[in-house]
């Protein structure tokens, strides 16, 4: 079969021919597979995963049809998932791929493979930093950081689906905050360096009132977000795309019994994880819930590697085998 292959860790992958996949639970025959920054990091080499045998299939996510299963009946479409890079075995990212029966989701709804796809984890972490870590209710108010990418245009629909009662985004460029603003956030900021001014350009745009933040990016964006925060306040980190370290006050934390919590998509459950791709699933197929997506031919996939690699490329790019 045709599959990315990386033989390197560290160096880019190739598109080549690669034995198929002998089955170990289910074979899925891909038809979407996004490009994630999380293939990027565990192929490096030098993730908390560890170093990748080589030489493997990426793709941590992907979208296809079941051709041979214990559990499903062969031409069920499904979402997957797979441990590409942080275990051995082969992903997604080729024409054929071996997944963990726990790690199918059965899907029905009406929405483009390649478009679920783009949303996949990414929104799955969205919905559930929001309802399962952020415990957001109808009426709250939201900050999204780093709005512009796959997990934060997410957060912002899924957040106006919850009922937020405004949705704050901020974003680096201004086709980013265009993306964020037609997500359906009510206002999309620039980040500024200077804490003390962005805090208190947040608490403008927020109304005073700020309850849940969602945050892949870290640094001084989230500085400024805790200081912001209302008593009771959550700020949820999925990531540190700005850095590794943020400050937070201790008189404010405990002042406003404010909370900083972590999230990652490894601790839900795979029925955490089924219910809530499901639920995406749904809103997407009503035209609710959406990120930008560019379809990459399979041939090209090396290349959507390397404008992944160079830092945002402003859509999601999908893998159409």
């Amino acid at each position: 079969m045709r599959a990315v292959v990386v033989r390197t860790p560290g160096e880019p992958p190739v598109v080549t021919e690669h034995p198929s996949p002998a089955a170990a639970g289910s074979v899925v025959r891909v038809t979407a597979a996004p490009v994630v920054p999380l293939d990027l990091l565990c192929a490096s080499g030098t993730s908390y995963f560890g170093r990748p045998e080589v030489p493997y299939v990426p793709g941590v996510q992907g979208v296809g049809v079941v051709e041979e299963s214990a559990v499903l009946p062969p031409g069920t479409r499904v979402w997957f998932a797979t441990s590409a890079g942080m275990a051995s075995g082969d992903g997604s990212l080729a024409e054929l791929c071996a997944v963990r029966d726990d790690d199918l989701v059965p899907v029905t709804a009406d929405v483009p493979d390649a478009a679920l796809a783009a949303l996949g984890l990414s929104a799955v972490a969205a919905w559930m930093a929001l309802t399962w870590r952020g415990g957001l209710t109808a009426g709250e108010h939201v900050l999204v950081l780093g709005a512009g990418g796959a997990v934060g245009q997410a957060a912002v629909g899924a957040a106006t689906l919850l009922g937020a009662g405004r949705v704050v985004a901020v974003a680096r460029s201004e086709v980013a905050r265009a993306r964020a603003l037609a997500a359906g956030a009510d206002e999309a900021l620039a980040p500024d360096p200077d804490v003390d001014a962005f805090a208190a350009r947040l608490a403008e745009a927020t109304g005073g009132r700020l309850d849940v933040v969602v945050d892949p990016v870290f640094g001084t964006t989230a500085t400024a977000a805790s200081r912001v925060l209302s008593p009771g306040g959550r700020l949820v980190n999925l990531g540190g795309a700005s850095g590794d370290v943020a400050e937070f006050s201790s008189a404010v934390l405990r002042g406003r019994s404010a909370s900083v919590l972590g999230y990652t998509n490894n601790a839900l459950t795979p029925e955490q994880r089924r219910t809530a791709l499901t639920t995406v699933a749904e809103h997407a197929a009503a035209g609710a819930l959406a990120v930008a997506t560019e379809q990459v031919a399979l041939a090209d996939a090396a290349d959507a590697w390397r404008r992944q690699a160079t830092g945002d490329p402003g859509v999601r790019l999908v893998v159409t085998p």
